[in-house]
């Protein structure tokens, strides 16, 4: 098993929820941080709230900002001298039906979960062959196995980083690069309150799957555990996990189930 301490660790989306989490954990088993969001005031108060905060360092970025993306690596690399494991958790969900849905917050879905996450990793890919080593880590979702209701554009943009990442594993498993994907379910943050409705205004109010789900430094423990076993892919979260299974052997059956779970 990898150990934490002492390793360089870029963690985006890290000012709330599973990011902001992570980042406490991690900099408490004694790696060093880099904290990415689009706020700089945000990530200032997760820094001042680690235990070691000399070993924490703030870089916002916004993920659709695509051309910075390159110099904001380049950065990165330069505050430690080194990057041993990006964490992409950066994202945003969505909660609308499709027929009331605009197409602009489909693009914001694929931008955000999508584009933003490959092109900050392409940026960081050539970095990890030259050191012949380094560890991408993806926070996807259980919907980037299996769909839901009113989340057609976050479930197709997690589904596309699961056929990217397995094919980044595939290609640069012999530049000693570990790809891990990371499907959470019910995570108590405030992912549905920040959803993107039809009209991309933001949901604002929490759902009770999300709740009364996992608490998020639980989740974050979980995360932390396969990123030292270097997980090839693991689920997170309470029952809704089987559904992996269930859409694995019975198709019909997980369709039931969701529409039966009333799940929003």
């Amino acid at each position: 098993m990898a150990s934490i301490e002492n390793k360089v660790i870029w963690v985006t989306g890290a000012s709330s929820g599973i990011g902001e989490a992570l980042a406490y954990q991690l900099n408490e088993l004694g790696a060093k941080i880099i904290l990415s969001s689009r706020r700089a005031d945000v990530l200032l108060k997760v820094k001042s709230n680690c235990k070691f905060p000399e070993n924490a360092t703030i870089l916002p970025l916004d993920l659709i900002a695509f051309d910075s993306l390159e110099s904001i690596t380049e950065t990165a690399i330069s505050i430690y001298g080194k990057i041993d494991i990006l964490i992409n958790n950066g994202g945003l969900s969505q909660r609308s039906l499709i027929i009331d849905t605009n197409f602009e917050v489909y693009q914001q879905m694929v931008d955000v979960n999508y584009l933003g996450t490959i092109k900050l990793t392409k940026h960081l890919l050539p970095y990890f062959i030259a050191q012949k080593g380094g560890h991408f880590v993806t926070v996807t979702s259980l919907m980037g196995k299996f769909s839901s209701p009113y989340r057609s554009g976050y479930c197709g943009a997690k589904h596309a980083l699961h056929g990217f990442f397995d094919a980044l594993r595939m290609e640069h498993e012999k530049d000693n690069i570990n790809v891990s994907i990371i499907c959470p379910g019910f995570i108590q943050t405030n992912v549905a309150k920040n959803a993107l409705t039809g009209d991309g205004s933001a949901l604002q109010k929490e759902d009770n799957a999300t709740k009364n789900g996992m608490p998020v430094n639980d989740c974050a423990e979980e995360i932390i555990s396969a990123i030292k076993k270097k997980r090839f892919e693991t689920y997170v979260g309470g029952k809704e996990k089987f559904g992996i299974y269930l859409k694995r052997f019975f198709p019909k059956l997980l369709h039931k189930v969701v529409m039966k779970s009333k799940v929003r």
